[in-house]
């Protein structure tokens, strides 16, 4: 928590303060304790990070946290709420309390609470994210956490392919066991075989066709062959917290030119990128070498084309820093950053493949070791 206490000390002040459940990524990552109720965390420069938790939590937290476990009662609120303090004002008297002089707290701090707090102690927003900067370079253990929810995904990815690899086309739309394959169907079997290897889908993306030139557009319906089918998903493993994050676009039958055209292009320029990507490497000259390698290819990035950034950050969230986009910045190793180059044309239909890894001192540890194969 060097990073934390330097932020600290930097701003001349004497605590940090997060509130939130541990779907707040920062809360998850300072106490690594799982909870579906918000707590309070406190740190003070040169110290163990505090979590405040219900009593009902105290013997789980102790358990569970990293940070060192205080109940709600010894922290003081539940005297303020006794002597008739509202929620808020009662959690600020606390946090106040523990802090002991003027508190740092990240941009999504809660601002009702913020006020309150206002009236016991100064303030002061934490406009770089120290916090997140410490999430940006993963340990050995969070990369390893990411191996394994990445394991967990390409097998679901498998799954749902193999349900498109073993349809029958009929009248142009797939069917298997004698109904039509659906966009619902394959998200379903992933997020099934996810959820029985305690990792959880969320919002999986399984579009076709036309469809597939909105970059995250969830797709809907029957699946149809000879037109792209793009497969993106990026679940969370329960345990960890962590996510993984990887797309391919698959055709079952023959794809048109244009498509398959499209589909060398965003491979070639993938292997093109990671080529590059080390420690030392940016993120926005990644990114402009992208745009410019689509440009000899015959493909523009604005509002059609190449439309979104090369690849982002992923952890304890799937989109984090650092970004390889036209503002990202020097990468470090221990960074773990998607590739994900996409081409998209309306009236054509789009193409994204990504894979995922940590950026090392001499290049790119690939993490995804699924296969590419544009037709099934």
């Amino acid at each position: 928590m060097n990073g934390l206490d330097s932020a600290i000390r930097d701003a001349d002040l004497a605590a940090y303060a997060a509130y939130g459940s541990s779907i707040d990524a920062n809360v998850r990552y300072l106490t690594r304790f799982r909870t579906t109720d918000p707590v309070v965390y406190v740190q003070k420069p040169g110290e163990r990070g505090m979590i405040v938790v219900p009593q009902m939590e105290h013997e789980r937290a102790v358990r569970e946290s990293t940070a060192a476990v205080v109940t709600r009662a010894h922290a003081g609120y539940l005297d303020y709420i006794k002597a008739g303090e509202p929620r808020w004002r009662a959690t600020a008297h606390m946090i106040a309390g523990l802090a002991g002089g003027p508190v740092l707290v990240p941009a999504n701090f809660p601002l009702a609470l913020a006020r309150e707090l206002e009236s016991f102690q100064p303030v002061v927003l934490d406009e770089r994210g120290a916090v997140e900067a410490m999430r940006v370079v993963k340990t050995p253990e969070e990369i390893e956490w990411i191996r394994s929810v990445q394991r967990a995904t390409e097998a679901a990815m498998e799954r749902g392919i193999a349900l498109i690899r073993s349809s029958v086309p009929k009248g142009g739309v797939l069917h298997r066991d004698g109904a039509p394959l659906t966009s619902e169907a394959v998200r379903a079997e992933m997020h099934a075989f996810l959820l029985a290897h305690g990792s959880r889908g969320i919002d999986t993306i399984v579009s076709c066709g036309l469809d597939t030139a909105l970059p995250h557009s969830p797709g809907v319906g029957p699946l149809r062959e000879n037109e792209p089918i793009l497969i993106d998903i990026f679940p969370q493993d329960e345990l960890t917290g962590y996510h993984a994050d990887m797309t391919r676009t698959v055709v079952k039958g023959e794809p048109s030119p244009a498509i398959r055209e499209m589909y060398e292009a965003v491979r070639d320029a993938k292997a093109h990128a990671a080529s590059m990507l080390r420690a030392g490497a940016v993120g926005a000259d990644l990114y402009r070498a992208t745009v410019e390698f689509f440009r000899d290819r015959g493909y523009e990035s604005n509002t059609q084309g190449f439309t979104h950034s090369l690849g982002h950050g992923v952890g304890l969230e799937v989109h984090e820093e650092p970004s390889l986009g036209p503002n990202g910045g020097e990468l470090v190793p221990g960074n773990v950053v998607t590739i994900e180059p996409g081409l998209y044309y309306p009236g054509t239909g789009g193409v994204r493949l990504e894979d995922m890894g940590a950026v090392t001192e001499t290049g790119f540890d690939r993490f995804t070791q699924y296969r590419e194969e544009l037709t099934l």
